[in-house]
């Protein structure tokens, strides 16, 4: 089988756990990034940290280029996604479409009968066949990022690691003395530098405008902000106070109009969440309209109670209760409310 070796410790034990069941374990990483880079996964030392490990664990180790892919798929996206007032998510993207999309199709080329990944997620088997789940570790769960898998990668998946906290990772890790038993996680974007920023990143690669901020109540002009494709709905950060001290949040992005609305917390709040129908995958039966489920907005956000419904123009999330408005472009993952720990679906917000 094939274990794809980001160069972490998740992945690391992932590979070293299939080994010791006696499974025919091969790794490889994939180079995705070819530009400037101080953080994030996928750089020329996580590379070599990958190969250390299966040199260590005696197993064969391959590293992929899709640094073309990636930039079609993942940076091109993300780039044109501000571009266009949205908030892309770019790790969720690499994996839709390179980590799981690409690397299956290869694995399956070159006769590999599975694919495992380090990822702290589980698999639970159903009449329907295997579904995803939350990791037992909930404060590292990455269900939320692999939401989008289909029943065919499923069928394919293992995860080795899912059912173990991080803590016991580590601790296998160092056990079985691999280099990468202390490594820090992955924290940012890998194609954003660190010291530079998002913001520097974009300005290298579009022009960023300049847009009023807008009271939501008075329709008075508050300030100005310089980089209007940076703002995003829920945002705080940069909007003033109103003169009693009060916070004021964005509740509204228009690039076309170079306004971006402000307002009061009770003025952000929503109890829909439109979806772009283009968008929407199941994990097996697709849900039909009036399927009440849990609907997590980001990895480690509380989930929300509502009903995903059928619209004139597309999809929606009805909530129980008013939320926090999801900015579009951001992914929505669907679980079961019977089995509020099962995957049923993903879509992108619209």
């Amino acid at each position: 089988m094939l274990v794809a070796m980001s160069g972490g410790v998740d992945s690391s034990v992932a590979a070293a756990l299939l080994r010791d069941e006696g499974h025919d374990v091969v790794g490889a990483t994939l180079k995705l990034w070819g530009g400037a880079s101080d953080s994030g996964c996928c750089s020329v030392s996580d590379v070599d940290d990958a190969r250390r490990v299966a040199q260590v664990l005696g197993i064969d180790h391959h590293v992929f280029n899709y640094t073309e892919e990636f930039d079609r798929h993942v940076v091109t996206p993300f780039v044109e996604g501000y571009a266009a007032g949205l908030n892309p998510n770019p790790c969720i993207e690499c994996n839709r479409h390179i980590k799981f999309d690409l690397l299956f199709e290869r694995a399956e080329r070159l006769g590999f009968d599975a694919v495992a990944t380090g990822h702290h997620a589980q698999l639970a088997s159903t009449p329907d066949g295997p579904r995803l789940v939350r990791g037992a570790d909930p404060e590292k769960d990455q269900s939320y990022v692999l939401g989008y898998l289909t029943a065919r990668q499923l069928d394919m998946l293992l995860l080795p690691i899912g059912h173990l906290t991080k803590a016991a990772v580590r601790g296998h890790a160092e056990r079985v003395g691999l280099r990468t038993w202390d490594k820090p996680d992955s924290q940012d974007v890998c194609f954003i530098e660190a010291s530079k920023g998002r913001e520097a990143f974009l300005r290298s690669r579009m022009p960023l405008t300049t847009a009023e901020l807008v009271d939501v109540r008075s329709g008075v002009v508050i300030g100005t902000t310089d980089a209007a494709e940076l703002m995003t709905v829920g945002q705080r950060k940069g909007v003033l106070p109103d003169r009693h001290g009060e916070k004021r949040f964005v509740t509204k992005v228009d690039l076309g109009a170079r306004r971006i609305t402000v307002g009061r917390l009770e003025d952000l709040l929503t109890s829909t969440i439109d979806l772009d129908a283009s968008t929407l995958t199941f994990a097996r039966a697709p849900l039909t309209s009036g399927a009440r489920g849990w609907f997590q907005c980001s990895a480690h956000g509380a989930p929300l109670a509502g009903v995903l419904e059928e619209s004139d123009d597309g999809w929606r999330i009805v909530l129980d209760e008013p939320a926090r408005p999801v900015a579009a472009g951001q992914s929505v993952v669907f679980y079961a409310f019977d089995e509020p720990t099962m995957v049923d679906g993903a879509a992108i917000v619209r």
